[in-house]
């Protein structure tokens, strides 16, 4: 009898056991679900793509408990309100490119490019060593919303042009797509710089609405098809040597989210900026070739039109820095991390690249 009253309160207690564990299970891996607003056409299978990469990445290291749909520009909110969606709540949080939202303040531009700035690997350094995604968020805070650092296209090209650019005289009226800082600089040379949604730029230059614009690389690029009302396609995007998107979310949805669930965003953004720089390094060199091929007018801007443009730029930066507090701070920082870094660059990657390349040319690769 007394052994049969024991396994019988025994099985009770493992029982209630069981049951009150389960709710603390629960509440540790709650299921979450968001909405990610994206800035960016679903055709762009990159730089859209790696926020599907992000969130599929995020189900599964949360065993489908932490979720977020992701939703093309122009499905929730216009492609470059994304910022405005998630500082108001409309969503959890957006993939974008933070330059987007320069006319709100400059300073956001450092957050995607600036020109003449770091490249992909040096904004990255930059971010995760520098103290930038501190000075970053810091800035952000400003606009309830939190950057996590979710993708980067590599360097970029200059863009496509109805007509040859020999002289910085062929700057003066020009109607350019271009986004970010950059505008500002061109205005200085006479530029009329027009800030266009990637889905929307086609039509403007076919048009002839705008006379050039620029968008990422040869792989998208083609995929919008400017090739074909453009003939002449420059380089380099000196304006975006290594352009960065963020996560970015809303502090209240962040704040709510278990430890757990924000390390496991945190991952899942890292390998996503991973899988985009990796997959524009793949796919650029065929589309050029492939653009070349068809007729396209490859060529580098000249040198005196790139050295009007940095003076340009060191102006303009010096003039923001002297009336805005907000910009001098993190500008004052991240140059000194340009500094340094260009500084290493030319000793070792410079060289092997600039030798690597001069076999290339020389027919040895």
């Amino acid at each position: 009898m007394q052994r049969r009253k024991f396994l019988t309160t025994a099985g009770i207690g493992a029982a209630a056991a069981t049951t009150l564990a389960a709710p603390a299970i629960a509440q540790s891996a709650p299921e979450v679900k968001w909405r990610c607003a994206s800035s960016f056409p679903k055709s762009l299978d990159t730089i859209y793509g790696a926020a599907e990469f992000m969130s599929k990445r995020l189900a599964a290291i949360t065993d489908n408990k932490f979720q977020i749909q992701v939703f093309a520009g122009g499905e929730i909110v216009p492609a470059l309100q994304v910022l405005d969606a998630v500082q108001n709540a409309t969503v959890e949080c957006g993939h974008t490119a933070p330059y987007y939202y320069v006319g709100k303040d400059p300073t956001f531009a450092f957050a995607t490019a600036v020109p003449f700035g770091l490249n992909t690997r040096q904004q990255t350094a930059w971010m995760y060593f520098g103290g930038g995604r501190e000075l970053i968020n810091e800035f952000y805070k400003g606009y309830n919303v939190l950057g996590v650092t979710c993708g980067n296209t590599n360097a970029q090209m200059g863009g496509w042009f109805r007509k040859e650019i020999k002289t910085v005289d062929d700057l003066k009226g020009l109607k350019f797509r271009i986004g970010g800082f950059a505008g500002q600089v061109l205005t200085k040379l006479g530029v009329v710089p027009q800030q266009i949604a990637g889905g929307d730029i086609y039509p403007a230059l076919e048009k002839g609405t705008i006379d050039a614009a620029e968008w990422v690389g040869p792989y998208d690029d083609q995929k919008l098809g400017f090739n074909k009302v453009a003939p002449n396609y420059y380089y380099p995007g000196w304006w975006e040597g290594g352009p960065q998107l963020d996560l970015m979310v809303s502090i209240g949805a962040w704040e709510k989210l278990p430890k757990s669930y924000q390390n496991a965003l945190e991952a899942s953004c890292a390998d996503a900026h991973a899988w985009m720089i990796a997959k524009y390094d793949a796919q650029n060199p065929k589309a050029l070739r492939e653009l070349v091929a068809g007729g396209t007018k490859l060529a580098a801007f000249p040198q005196p039109v790139m050295e009007a443009c940095f003076n340009a730029a060191v102006e303009l930066y010096t003039e923001t820095s002297a009336k805005n507090e907000k910009f001098k701070k993190v500008y004052d920082n991240w140059k000194a991390f340009r500094a340094e870094q260009v500084s290493w660059a030319q000793v070792a990657d410079n060289t092997f690249d600039n030798f690597m390349v001069r076999q290339y040319r020389a027919g040895k690769l």
